[in-house]
């Protein structure tokens, strides 16, 4: 379904998710999430996610370069210092995080199709095509980000 490429802004889908795991919890609990030590751990989570998310968009923005991730072709410098060593997609990564961290919360594993489908999604209608429009834009040298950095991790 090339119709969804590019169309719905990545937090959105995210919120989308967060509602989806809220909604459907309580199918299949987990009842040793509730011990003491996963709201802890889900606190921590959840600030590594929003700590590598910010890093990301503040690279994009000491690059001045667009992080709408709806038009990567207005893309004008590759960035692939900082964050970007280690992931290609860190706003991405930093959602994920966000959405492993409310499911372990939820504790329920059912919650944890909304990270699954957080990560399908956007690997396949963002992704995908942003990684397509950045090697038309800048080629071998995106070809070669590709080869050495991980699209998540």
């Amino acid at each position: 379904m090339k119709s969804l490429e590019l169309k719905i802004p990545p937090p959105l889908i995210a919120l989308l998710c967060i509602a989806l795991m809220w909604y459907i919890q309580g199918f299949y609990p987990l009842g040793w999430l509730t011990a003491a030590w996963v709201l802890p751990v889900a606190i921590l989570l959840a600030l590594t996610g929003i700590a590598v998310a910010s890093m990301g968009a503040a690279a994009f923005k000491r690059a001045h370069t667009t992080v709408n991730p709806l038009h990567p072709e207005q893309t004008s410098h590759l960035v692939t210092d900082g964050i970007y060593r280690y992931t290609r997609n860190p706003m991405y990564l930093g959602m994920a995080l966000v959405l492993t961290a409310i499911a372990l919360y939820l504790a329920d594993l059912s919650a944890f199709l909304g990270v699954a489908l957080f990560v399908r999604y956007i690997g396949r209608y963002q992704i995908g095509p942003e990684e397509d429009r950045l090697l038309e834009k800048f080629g071998d040298s995106f070809a070669a980000y590709q080869n050495r950095v991980r699209r998540w991790l």
